[in-house]
C-alpha cells in the first residue's frame, strides 16, 4: 500500500486526489501505526476506530460523488483528550472521568466532521491539563501514563498538549488538536519539533473542554509544517485560510531574547535571525520586558478561575463522576493510581479559596497579570509587525519528584494577553529539537500564520526520527 511518507496533511490531501488511497485505506494505515508505535510513546490515549473507519468511507463515498465537504475531507486528525468527542471518553487525564464519557461534541468538534476530517481517537496530555500539581511531571495521566519523546523516550515532551504534540513527531496522524492556558501548545511543539499555533482567544470555540480558565484556554492545531496547521485553523474558527503570503523581504520583525536562553538555543535562534536578515526582513532588537509579579499574580488569578470554572463544568457533565473539589480530593485519594507519581496541592488550593472570581483579592491578581503582560508584550513588539523568540530549552529527561522541568517563559505574554503565537521547529541541539516562536498581535492570526510559513519555508526541514 502506498505510505504517506511526509505524514502532512498536504501529503494526504496529494494521496487522496491522485487516488492512490482511500480515505479509509490512510485512516487504518495510521490505526495500524498507532497499533505499533504507541506503545513505547503513550501519546494517544483513545481510540475510536469503529467511528474512524465508519468517517473514512462517507468521505470515500462524498469524493466519488464529487460532494467533499472541504480541503480536509478524509484526512485523518486526533484531538487532545481533554475535549468532548462522542466515542471516546474524555478524561482530562484523570480516572475520575473514566466512566462519564461525552454524549455530545464539543464544537470545535463538530466543525472537524462537519469538514469531513476522520477522528481517529483522543491524545495523551499532562492530567486536567498539568494544573494540578506544582511538581508535575509534564506528559503523564493517570488514564494514559507517561507520554515520551519520539527523539528521545527517555526524554519528556513538555506539557499539557503532550500527546498532541508527540503524535505529530511520530507520524501518528497528520493533524492534532491541542489546548493551551500558557504555553500547553507552543512547548510540547517546541520540544518535539512541530508546529504549534496557540490562536487568538475566542477565535476557536471552547464549549466542551475540560476548562482551567475562559480568560486565557484556547484550542489550537498542531501539525508538521504552518501550511497544515493555518488550514486546520480555519474549520477550527470557521473562518476563510489564512492570508496570502507577502514575502519576508521589508517585513518588520523584532527579536526578542529572554535573558536565561542557554548557549545552544542561543546558537539556534541567531541562525534563524541571520536567516531573516538575508531574506531582507527589517529586524530590530526587542526591548527586554520589564520585570514584573505577573507570573504570581497570573497563578493566583488562575487559581480563582479554576475553582469556579471546573466545578461548574462537572455538574454540567452527565454522569457517576466527582461534582465539586471535596469530591475530587476523596477520589484522588482513594484510588491507586492518581498520586502515585506527584500530589494535588493545586486541588487543595481551590478547594479553600475564599470569593473565587466575585473577591477583590482576584480582580487585583488578574488585573496586575492582564496589564504586566500587556505591557510587555507592547515592549516587546514596539513598532515592528511580530517579535520572534525562542520556545524552548531542549528536552529534559523525565523524572518524578524534586528535579525541576526546564523551560523558557516566552509563551505567557500571548497566553495572558490572548493574542497569538506559532511555535515552529528550527533546529537541533544534541540531537533534541529546538523551536521558535513569532508571536503578534491580538486578532493577527491569519497574517502570522502565512509570515510562519514563510519563515518555515526558508529553514532547513527537519528530519523525524520514526520515518
Amino acid at each position: 500500500m502506498t505510505r504517506p511518507a511526509e505524514h502532512t496533511a498536504a501529503e494526504a490531501q496529494r494521496l487522496l486526489t491522485e487516488g492512490a488511497l482511500s480515505a479509509l485505506e490512510l485512516t487504518d494505515f495510521y490505526l495500524d501505526r498507532i497499533d505499533r508505535l504507541n506503545p513505547r510513546l503513550n501519546a494517544v490515549l483513545a481510540l475510536d476506530a469503529d467511528g474512524a473507519r465508519a468517517a473514512a468511507a462517507a468521505s470515500d463515498a462524498r469524493r466519488r460523488d464529487g460532494a467533499l465537504a472541504g480541503p480536509l475531507d478524509g484526512v485523518p486528525i486526533l484531538v487532545k483528550d481533554n475535549i468532548e468527542a462522542v466515542g471516546l471518553p474524555a478524561t482530562a487525564g484523570s480516572r475520575a472521568l473514566l466512566d462519564s464519557p461525552p454524549t455530545a461534541d464539543a464544537p470545535l468538534v463538530d466543525r472537524l466532521r462537519r469538514a469531513g476530517l476522520v477522528l481517529l481517537g483522543s491524545t495523551n496530555l499532562s492530567e486536567w491539563a498539568n494544573f494540578r500539581s506544582t511538581a508535575s511531571t509534564s506528559g503523564w495521566s493517570a488514564v494514559g501514563g507517561q507520554t515520551r519523546n519520539p527523539f528521545d523516550p527517555d526524554r519528556n515532551t513538555s506539557g499539557s498538549s503532550s500527546g498532541s504534540a508527540a503524535a505529530i513527531a511520530a507520524g501518528l496522524a497528520p493533524l492534532t488538536v491541542g489546548t493551551e492556558t500558557d504555553g500547553s501548545i507552543v512547548s510540547p511543539a517546541g520540544v518535539c519539533g512541530v508546529v504549534g499555533f496557540k490562536p487568538t482567544l475566542g477565535r476557536v470555540p471552547g464549549a466542551g473542554i475540560v476548562p482551567i480558565s475562559s480568560r486565557q484556554d484556547i484550542a489550537g492545531p498542531m501539525a508538521r509544517t504552518v501550511s497544515d496547521a493555518a488550514l486546520l485553523f480555519s474549520v477550527l474558527a470557521g473562518s476563510p485560510p489564512a492570508a496570502e503570503p507577502s514575502g519576508l523581504a521589508g517585513r518588520r520583525l523584532a527579536l526578542w531574547r529572554p535573558e536565561d536562553m542557554t548557549e545552544e538555543v542561543t546558537a539556534v535562534f541567531e541562525t534563524v535571525a541571520g536567516l531573516l536578515g538575508d531574506a531582507g526582513c527589517v529586524l530590530s532588537d526587542a526591548r527586554a520586558p520589564v520585570s514584573s509579579p505577573f507570573e504570581d499574580a497570573e497563578f493566583q488569578a488562575l487559581l480563582a478561575e479554576f475553582s469556579v470554572e471546573l466545578p461548574a463544568y462537572l455538574r454540567a457533565r452527565p454522569g457517576p463522576h466527582p461534582h465539586d473539589w471535596a469530591g475530587l480530593l476523596a477520589f484522588n485519594r482513594a484510588d491507586e493510581v492518581e498520586l502515585s507519581r506527584f500530589s494535588d496541592e493545586i486541588f487543595g488550593l481551590c478547594s479553600e479559596l475564599q470569593g473565587g472570581t466575585e473577591s477583590e483579592e482576584y480582580q487585583q491578581h488578574r488585573r496586575t497579570a492582564d496589564e504586566a503582560c500587556a505591557g510587555a508584550l507592547a515592549d516587546v513588539l514596539g513598532d515592528c509587525e511580530f517579535a520572534l523568540a525562542p520556545t524552548n530549552s531542549p528536552a529534559w529527561p523525565i523524572s518524578y519528584g524534586d528535579a525541576p522541568e526546564h523551560g523558557l517563559l516566552t509563551s505567557s505574554l500571548c497566553a495572558v494577553t490572548g493574542s497569538p503565537s506559532v511555535s515552529l521547529p528550527a533546529g537541533m541541539a544534541a540531537g533534541l529539537p529546538i523551536g521558535v516562536s513569532v508571536l503578534g498581535r491580538r486578532g493577527s492570526d491569519e497574517q502570522l500564520l502565512a509570515f510562519a510559513a514563510e519563515l518555515q519555508a526558508a529553514l532547513p526541514r527537519l528530519a523525524y526520527p520514526l520515518d
